[in-house]
């Protein structure tokens, strides 16, 4: 009895070793399992992104689809472009040339675009150019212009702008003669212009540009503007000046009533020495005959026909209505008075008749 009672004993002793000794080998070799699971998986992640980083390099350095960057401080056609991408760097250039140009003419100015002359620049060669360019480097910016439409553009320019000379001009202040300055004229130099122009656009300029004028002088100066003379209808008074400077009185007789002198302003326009008279259409002149030159004409010795029909300064024989109104509309003088001032005017001497 005690002896199957040990044997039972030992037989569940060894049952329970039995079951220690498999559970520790089952926890032993889980991790076994759980290790080679891990290095699988980790050689599965490797292998599958593996060909992500040996292509990455290839996409980002394609020529085609990132252009290289220009070097800082080159600039294209005068247009800092350092630093940019070909696309942005072309379309910066594009903008700064498609900018109109201002035109300064004398005292007027007149924007124009390059497409007015089909004027084209050529950037794409300017920028392989810039793409190797050293930096700080200036690059030239190639730019062809239509002559035909520019030389067509340039005479179009001077058919508005170009300008007539204005001599000075003579009027009357307080009875005296006044002259302004004028002004000179000038013509655009179409060659020096189309030249002017096409360097404008070259160097990608948009300052205003003032377009070379050729000068056309005044006939007349100020300084030179000649003899003037003031006739006062009403003292009968002749005065001679030299340009603004008093240089003469002289008495004369002016129209009677019936046929005033003219007021206005006029010139000489004829000068006549020993003259022939003729009479005019008039009804105190009817049936009066030519008179040839001599004592007895009624001109004088000298004739200084206006730009007033039928009326002039001259001489007289009836010196007794020199002071009065007494003439037929002209304006007569002493005869020795007639032949001075015939010296000292000229065809085309301005001449004022006042009412004072």
């Amino acid at each position: 009895m005690r002896s199957s009672k040990k044997t039972s004993v030992a037989l569940g002793f060894l049952l329970a070793v039995a079951g220690l000794v498999a559970s520790f080998a089952v926890v032993a070799t889980a991790p076994a399992q759980s290790a080679d699971t891990t290095t699988s998986s980790s050689t599965t992640d490797t292998t599958t992104t593996a060909p992500t980083t040996t292509t990455a390099p290839t996409t980002t350095t394609a020529p085609t689809t990132t252009p290289l960057d220009i070097a800082n401080n080159v600039t294209v056609g005068g247009v800092p472009v350092g630093g940019m991408g070909v696309d942005i760097a072309r379309a910066t250039i594009q903008s700064a040339f498609g900018k109109r140009l201002v035109l300064r003419i004398a005292n007027k100015r007149v924007a124009m675009t390059p497409d007015e002359i089909s004027a084209r620049a050529s950037i794409d060669a300017a920028l392989k150019v810039a793409q190797t360019a050293a930096p700080g480097t200036s690059v030239t910016l190639g730019v062809a212009v239509n002559a035909y439409k520019l030389h067509k553009y340039v005479l179009s320019l001077g058919k508005r702008f170009n300008s007539k000379p204005v001599d000075p001009q003579v009027f009357l202040r307080q009875l005296r003669p006044r002259i302004s300055e004028g002004k000179l004229g000038w013509t655009i130099k179409v060659s020096a212009s189309q030249r002017a122009i096409r360097a404008a656009l070259a160097a990608n300029q948009r300052i205003a540009l003032t377009l070379p004028l050729k000068k056309i002088p005044r006939h007349l100066t100020k300084a030179h503007f000649g003899p003037v003379i003031v006739i006062r209808r009403g003292s009968n008074r002749l005065y001679l000046y030299s340009g603004e400077r008093f240089q003469k009185r002289l008495p004369v007789a002016t129209g009677q009533s019936a046929y005033p002198t003219p007021l206005g302003h006029f010139q000489i326009v004829v000068k006549w020495a020993n003259p022939w008279w003729y009479p005019p259409n008039s009804p105190w002149a009817k049936g009066e005959k030519p008179v040839p030159p001599g004592s007895g004409n009624p001109l004088g010795t000298r004739w200084m026909g206006l730009s007033a029909p039928g009326v002039g300064i001259h001489g007289t024989p009836n010196s007794g209505s020199i002071g009065y109104s007494l003439s037929h509309g002209c304006i007569r003088m002493y005869i020795s008075d007639a032949e001075w001032l015939f010296t000292h005017v000229r065809v085309g001497t301005q001449v004022f008749i006042v009412s004072q």
